[in-house]
């Protein structure tokens, strides 16, 4: 899915910043990770003040100040290098004027092309992934990824039996002992266990439908162990396109079973964080289930 289109949506209301005044920043993405904001210049910037661009991680104290420059169509730039390590998170976008208080961005245009079917090498040992989004209240932030090793998903297919998830490993590689696991989030001592079969960084795993529903209604986590038990435990989840949020975009088909917890629907889904897993929920006429983070 290819994002390159202009965001602007009205400020909301009670907003401290009008939306025709206040900056704006077009993104541009590249495929190592890296990004480029375009801001347009803040009002009330004189000649000689400093400007930097502000990303704050929320609801903590991080901070990454980046100087914005003159470009040479009137705006001012910045570039958040794919080197410069941002921890996982949604970082808010600022703009500051010479130490005044930061000013909110707002979205302009995201080309995030380059994100579309991204391969990285992994010879860091590592996966950044940073991806620009218009916020619910209409500002601009940045969704920050940081995986190392990293297992992307890939394709899955969904039968009666179960289902069928194939992927890639990111910055290690699968040994004779690798294997998959599904573990049920609110009781960790609830695991499936799947073989893995892996051809260089690619592998494919499956995971029966029927524990799941036996287990009764709950998420379940979906992890590689791609050198067996006493290596690293990877998180497997979709970092490696454009898409900020994916749990309203991918969306699956459920399969029914009956289990001693009455019918229940079973079914993968992506996270807020994009992580894969496996809800369970039951199935209950008029009623609707809970929505799993």
């Amino acid at each position: 899915m290819t994002s390159l289109a202009a965001s602007r949506p009205a400020s909301p209301a009670g907003d401290d910043q009008e939306a025709s005044t206040a900056p704006r920043a077009d993104c541009v993405a590249d495929s190592a990770g890296g990004l480029t904001f375009d801001v347009t210049e803040p009002a009330g910037t004189g000649t000689r003040d400093t400007v930097h661009l502000l990303l704050r991680l929320r609801d903590r104290d991080d901070e990454v100040r980046l100087p914005l420059s003159p470009s040479a169509d009137g705006r001012l730039r910045a570039a958040l290098p794919s080197t410069v390590d941002l921890a996982e998170g949604r970082w808010n976008a600022y703009a500051q004027i010479a130490g005044g208080e930061p000013r909110r961005l707002l979205p302009g245009v995201n080309d995030l092309r380059s994100l579309v079917d991204r391969a990285p090498s992994g010879s860091r040992g590592r996966v950044a992934v940073r991806i620009p989004y218009a916020t619910k209240q209409g500002n601009l932030s940045v969704r920050s990824w940081h995986r190392a090793p990293h297992a992307e998903a890939g394709e899955i297919e969904i039968d009666d039996a179960g289902l069928t998830v194939r992927g890639r490993l990111y910055g290690t590689t699968a040994s004779d002992a690798v294997y998959a696991e599904a573990v049920k989030r609110d009781d960790p001592g609830l695991v499936q266990r799947a073989e893995v079969t892996a051809t260089g960084p690619e592998f494919t795993f499956a995971l029966r439908h029927d524990p799941f529903a036996d287990s009764g209604p709950g998420p379940w986590d979906l992890w590689i162990h791609p050198t067996g038990e006493s290596g690293p435990r990877v998180r497997l989840a979709r970092l490696l396109d454009d898409v900020a949020d994916k749990k309203t975009i991918f969306t699956y088909p459920v399969v029914r079973r009956e289990s001693a917890h009455g019918p229940v629907e079973t079914g993968p889904y992506y996270t807020n964080d994009n992580d894969l897993a496996v809800r369970v929920r039951a199935v209950r006429s008029g009623e609707d289930s809970a929505e799993e983070s």
